[in-house]
């Protein structure tokens, strides 16, 4: 079973104002840099068979969540190995490609668990299609960014 989402910062939260600045800006002049690392925190969660890959504990930014992965959905839909990271944390989450399946670990913790990689690349596909239908609903015009058009809905791969 697969269990992954995102929710928004609580406006009294330091992390709203993630959402709140790029209000007042030029979204085409906004950097992938920053679209990665400065706007748009969350709390995402990831459980795959009740092992918790990724904590709500923390915020990471949805658009490198997002990006991440799109990435990593095409490099397991063409059969390879793959893994992610963010910023914030030295964790490193591996995704291993045995057959049908993929098989996970965290280089920092002692998780291990592994999923169908069909059923795994379904959960990343509505991840990614949930993220862009956030940030276009509540950013104008950012759905013409070059960066969130890498992770829209019409992309293939994952």
């Amino acid at each position: 079973m697969i269990e992954f989402s995102f929710t928004l910062p609580e406006p009294e939260s330091p992390w709203h104002t993630t959402w709140d600045r790029v209000q007042q800006v030029n979204t085409a002049d906004i950097s992938e840099m920053d679209l990665r690392y400065k706007h748009f925190g969350v709390r995402a969660q990831l459980t795959i068979n009740d092992v918790e890959v990724i904590s709500n504990r923390g915020f990471i930014t949805l658009v490198d969540l997002a990006l991440s992965v799109s990435w990593v959905g095409k490099c397991l839909a063409a059969g390879e190995d793959s893994a992610f990271n963010f910023t914030e944390g030295a964790e490193v989450i591996r995704l291993h490609v045995e057959g049908d399946r993929i098989a996970m670990s965290s280089s920092v913790k002692p998780w291990a668990t592994s999923v169908a990689r069909e059923q795994l690349l379904e959960a990343f596909a509505e991840l990614r299609n949930e993220a862009h239908a956030c940030l276009t609903a509540r950013v104008p015009g950012i759905a013409d960014h070059p960066v969130i058009r890498r992770f829209a809905p019409d992309q293939a791969g994952s």
